[in-house]
């Protein structure tokens, strides 16, 4: 590749800090960053400078009320958003910064300065809604992003697969009744946020642009590979989006503390590879990948790496992660239940 893959992170990241024992501590990041030196592939990869989220590019996706109550935290000793996400001193510099790496991501991507890219950011967003915090998430950096996107890059249409564990409450419905984002879904269910029934597919015009596959848990990685192609992909080939992006939580990770699925690092270099072949085939490579969960420090690691890889053209070390058959055919009636209710607006 010509171009290299842009990796988004900072510092100022680390300064989020939740508190003893909270599972999105700063060791998530630090253990990324240590990963990503240790690693050879690094010499594929471009780490520009970026800026905090101004204020009007929040307000894209969230109310300037709620805006301001985050921003007075700022240099709190600690302050309670909900009962699972609190702020430290810096906490709010950390989520401008969060938003605005995901914005650059964009821009990188969309202006050709950039292959593809990855804001590998804290804290996480896809949670937060509009007026409101959620699930450790202050701003929804996903869904300001797309924002942006659609109003300043001339973009048109924008796919977001979340493959966190938790359903992305935050930005299925920034987008529920829009059919300029189409929201896909794989989480596990019920668990938390109690959001992502297979029933919810948008509303008004966004009407089947919102496609949630809930899952019982301990699905593997071809269960995972299998979506995407079966489902993910074929809606994607009429879509036809003018970039793609990924709500990247690692704790579908088999060692996740907080989950229950079986995805191992070769499978987040599978579903990766899946979605770098899908933005070269619609969308001239372009490919933005947003840090969301991940609480097994390792996992974490050895997935974003998997990811990295795939995106720079380095590849996962002993996998063959290109599509081909899947090792297993075992009946998934979570996916035949996804696509029996996408069939009423996409054809299969």
């Amino acid at each position: 590749m010509n171009l290299q893959t842009a990796v988004l992170t900072s510092p100022i990241f680390l300064e989020h800090d939740p508190g003893r024992d909270h599972p999105e501590s700063p060791e998530r990041l630090a253990a990324i960053n240590q990963a990503i030196s240790a690693w050879p592939g690094r010499e594929n990869l471009l780490f520009p400078d970026f800026a905090p989220a101004s204020h009007a590019e929040l307000i894209l996706n969230h109310g300037p009320v709620y805006v301001d109550r985050v921003a007075a935290t700022a240099g709190k000793t600690f302050a309670m958003l909900d009962p699972d996400t609190c702020t430290s001193p810096r906490s709010y510099e950390a989520a401008c910064l969060a938003a605005g790496a995901a914005i650059e991501a964009l821009k990188l991507v969309a202006g050709g300065r950039a292959v593809n890219a990855a804001a590998l950011v804290r804290p996480p967003g896809h949670h937060a809604e509009t007026d409101s915090s959620a699930g450790f998430c202050l701003f929804n950096n996903i869904a300001i992003a797309a924002r942006y996107g659609l109003k300043n890059l001339g973009m048109e249409r924008i796919l977001i697969y979340d493959w966190d564990l938790h359903h992305g409450n935050g930005t299925q419905h920034s987008f529920y009744d829009s059919d300029q984002v189409l929201y896909c879904s794989t989480h596990q269910y019920p668990c938390y946020p109690g959001s992502g029934a297979l029933s919810e597919t948008g509303r008004g015009k966004g009407e089947g642009y919102t496609l949630n596959v809930p899952l019982a848990g301990g699905q593997g990685d071809d269960d995972f590979v299998r979506i995407a192609r079966e489902l993910i992909a074929p809606v994607a080939r009429q879509y036809r989006p003018d970039c793609i992006m990924i709500s990247a939580g690692y704790d579908i990770h088999i060692s996740d503390p907080l989950g229950g699925m079986a995805v191992t690092e070769k499978g987040f270099a599978r579903l990766t590879r899946i979605m770098v072949e899908l933005a070269e085939e619609l969308c001239r490579g372009r490919l933005v990948l947003i840090l969301e969960g991940g609480y097994d420090l390792k996992g974490l690691a050895d997935g974003v790496i998997a990811s990295l890889g795939e995106m720079s053209g380095k590849g996962f070390p002993g996998e063959e992660a290109a599509p081909g058959r899947n090792r297993s055919e075992r009946p998934l009636p979570a996916l035949e239940a996804a696509l029996n209710s996408a069939k009423k607006y996409w054809t299969f």
